[in-house]
């Protein structure tokens, strides 16, 4: 239990780091390298580690904190709109106008000269799926072959992605037992822009492969992993994540090691229903 408390703890200090740096850069530009960097979390889980505690993504929370700062500058102050603008980060006051009818559906004039316009926003409760406890499992490094996508992950064509990996396989004669689909996101849908995503649809193979073309070879690293094992619809994998992250992670004493997860799909989507659908889920922990 004291480890526990004190891996949370940990967690939490590195967590207010964070914040706080925020909070009084919010006139700067903000660079999550830089973030990342300062909060000691390893770039590979920074971003799920933040929205994890914030609730939010840490670019949502960001934005919105620099929003709420304005809303109190104009209730309460008499600074002109363009100066706040910059003193909450925005280079031109029409950008802080955007975000801020984003948020409450008014303008920032508007909110200034209505002193009876309440603005509150509804509180988002994220999804909590049960999860069983993970399997501690220590890999061997694995050889695969790969296609790199980039766009929003729902409209990605997984489907001709492993159809064309499967035709490299044929053609080299690489088939073998053993092989497993697996996809490495990159990214946060949540923190960068959908057309900007980046996924490794991958193919691990037992023999040798070479590169060819839009196909490459990557060893995904070895070590120890925690495996959850997910059954239900894809569409809940970030509720899944959340979970990992927010719950699982702080209370069980593990630290994330310096790589990304990856999931390992056990069964097809085109002939299994959703709800019957099995993902793997590795965590890279030390």
């Amino acid at each position: 239990m004291e480890q526990r408390l004190s891996t949370k703890e940990d967690y939490r200090q590195r967590v207010n780091i964070v914040i706080e740096y925020i909070n009084n850069h919010l006139d700067a530009v903000i660079d999550l390298e830089k973030l990342a960097e300062i909060s000691n979390f390893s770039k590979w889980h920074f971003q799920r580690m933040m929205k994890a505690y914030l609730g939010e993504p840490v670019g949502a929370y960001i934005m919105r904190v620099r929003v709420e700062t304005a809303a109190k500058l104009l209730r309460y102050t008499e600074i002109p709109v363009s100066d706040i603008s910059y003193q909450v980060g925005y280079d031109v006051p029409s950008s802080l106008s955007k975000a801020f009818r984003l948020f409450y559906n008014i303008s920032p004039n508007e909110y200034r000269n209505n002193k009876n316009y309440t603005i509150m926003k509804s509180l988002q409760v994220n999804e909590n799926l049960n999860l069983k406890a993970p399997k501690m499992l220590t890999l061997a490094p694995k050889q695969a072959i790969y296609l790199k996508l980039t766009g929003e992950y729902q409209t990605l064509d997984f489907c001709g992605a492993w159809s064309k990996l499967w035709q490299y396989v044929k053609d080299n004669k690489l088939f073998s037992a053993g092989i497993e689909h697996i996809a490495i996101y990159h990214d946060d849908p949540k923190v960068t822009e959908a057309g900007k995503l980046r996924t490794d649809i991958c193919l691990v193979l037992p023999k040798k492969a070479e590169p060819k073309g839009e196909i490459g070879v990557k060893t995904i690293e070895g070590g120890k992993y925690a495996m959850f094992l997910y059954q239900g619809s894809y569409d809940n994998l970030g509720a899944v994540y959340d979970t990992i992250y927010a719950k699982w992670l702080p209370e069980s004493g593990e630290q994330l090691r310096n790589y990304h997860c990856f999931e390992k799909y056990i069964n097809n989507p085109e002939d299994t229903t959703p709800e019957k659908l099995k993902t793997e889920i590795y965590v890279p922990i030390e």
